[in-house]
């Protein structure tokens, strides 16, 4: 008889829906999401683009960089790689 927890790989929910409930309430992503929010972005608006790929909203990648600036990566490309690992920047895309 063993004590492990049985765990399956196929299940097809291993995160929680809301991101932001795997952060403590404490956690520096939730204080960036709100700061960002009260930021005014008028200076960010841009006239509408008529072809290429949608772009993501100001208020997202301020959040972002500064995230990753507040953890010490400052590389674009680390910034890019954190995006597919950090559950605190996962939190941050999540509307």
């Amino acid at each position: 008889m063993s004590s492990f927890i049985p765990f399956d790989r196929s299940q097809p929910y291993l995160l929680p829906p809301d991101l932001k409930s795997w952060l403590p309430s404490d956690d520096v992503a939730h204080f960036i999401v709100a700061a960002v929010e009260r930021v005014p972005l008028r200076a960010f608006s841009v006239p509408v683009r008529t072809g290429g790929k949608a772009q993501y909203h100001p208020r997202l990648m301020l959040a972002l960089l500064i995230y990753a600036y507040a953890n010490g990566v400052f590389s674009s490309r680390r910034i890019e790689r954190a995006t597919y690992r950090d559950i605190g920047i996962w939190a941050l895309m999540t509307p």
